[in-house]
């Protein structure tokens, strides 16, 4: 019987964990940092709902025991790659690339990773970052694939709004790419085969964009998961609280005319004020097709969140299901699939 490792709640075979077939890119400073591939056994994460809920639970109790940090942790953690990303974000927004990192898990962070990134990295936190990125990745897919499959040769475009690194966008294509033959369907890789794909980060960072123009040529080499697809990986610097920017971008990236899958994974759902959701879904309601769809995760109004606001001091604006759905309908789309998470909603959105 194969050696199992205790991951959140759940266990990983060892062979699993062993798991080939990673690419890799560089980041600014020359690292060398995996690629999440949702449909490898490296990156995946599983958990019942029980599950779940019993790490919530334990979560909400140990934030309720929580003391002052003491002055050797703090320091510890400004001078570990995650740690001082996680201090720079209090008050504000989490940037994309220690967003990025935070899913690796721990095995994947690479060598020069200290034992405190380790630790973070296997927090219940960053382990629903994981689930949160799988849940985006196959909403997007699922949304696309319908999108895509009426013409064969319509451009794909996605628009990734606030989303750092874009890895839920190179994640659906990697689903529809054949790999995974649930969302691939009966066309498989024939779905995206000649056809012009467009990635498009909409974002204030300009690291985490840089980093998934990097990752998304790494993975259309030969030996990728995106080896014979078109691909072409575009940022432009984007502000939610300008949607005026949000309609130019969509007539520049030609949208109306694509099959448009949107998304935004712990963005503008998460962030944006009542009055910035729908301005922009309107925005993008009028600036794509009929067929257009968007996909994006929602902060909870829960226990797990508010001990979570109380930790890291990071602006989520926490809703219920029922308010967000009064900003699509406001917004002009309506919320056709939405999955519960502990911290978050990962919804889908139609035009209504």
């Amino acid at each position: 019987m194969a050696r199992e490792f205790l991951l959140y709640g759940g266990r990983i075979p060892e062979e699993e964990r062993m798991a080939t077939g990673i690419s890799y890119a560089e980041t600014e400073q020359g690292v060398r940092t995996a690629l999440i591939d949702a449909t490898n056994p490296a990156f995946a994460v599983t958990a019942t709902d029980e599950e779940l809920a019993a790490m919530s639970e334990q979560y909400v109790r140990e934030a309720a025991q929580q003391r002052e940090m003491p002055e050797a942790l703090r320091e510890a953690l400004r001078n570990s790659m995650l740690g001082k990303g996680l201090m720079a974000a209090a008050g504000t927004f989490l940037d994309g690339m220690t967003t990025y990192l935070l899913k690796l898990g721990p095995e994947n962070l690479g060598v020069d990773a200290s034992p405190i990134d380790r630790r973070i990295a296997a927090s219940f936190p960053a382990f629903t970052a994981r689930l949160r990125l799988q849940d985006m990745a196959r909403l997007l897919a699922h949304g696309l694939r319908r999108a895509a499959a009426a013409e064969p040769r319509k451009p794909v475009c996605l628009v990734n709004i606030g989303g750092g690194a874009g890895a839920d966008s190179w994640n659906a294509l990697i689903h529809l790419s054949g790999r995974a033959s649930d969302l691939a369907g009966d066309q498989g890789p024939a779905l995206l085969t000649g056809r012009k794909i467009t990635i498009a980060l909409l974002d204030l960072d300009a690291r985490g964009p840089a980093f998934g123009a990097r990752a998304v040529a790494a993975l259309g080499t030969a030996a990728g998961p995106l080896s014979g697809l078109d691909v072409e990986f575009r940022h432009s610097r984007f502000d939610w609280s300008d949607a005026g920017r949000l309609e130019a971008a969509l007539v520049e990236l030609n949208a109306g005319a694509a099959a448009c899958g949107i998304s935004s994974e712990g963005g503008l759902f998460e962030y944006g004020t009542d009055e910035e959701i729908v301005s922009n879904l309107k925005a993008l309601h009028a600036g794509t097709a009929r067929d257009a769809f968007v996909v994006g995760s929602v902060t909870r109004d829960a226990a797990p969140v508010r001990a979570s606001l109380i930790a890291s001091r990071v602006l989520t604006r926490p809703r219920t299901i029922e308010a967000f759905r009064a900003l699509c309908e406001a917004g002009g789309w309506k919320l056709e699939e939405w999955i519960e998470r502990p911290f978050s909603y990962h919804v889908r959105m139609v035009k209504d």
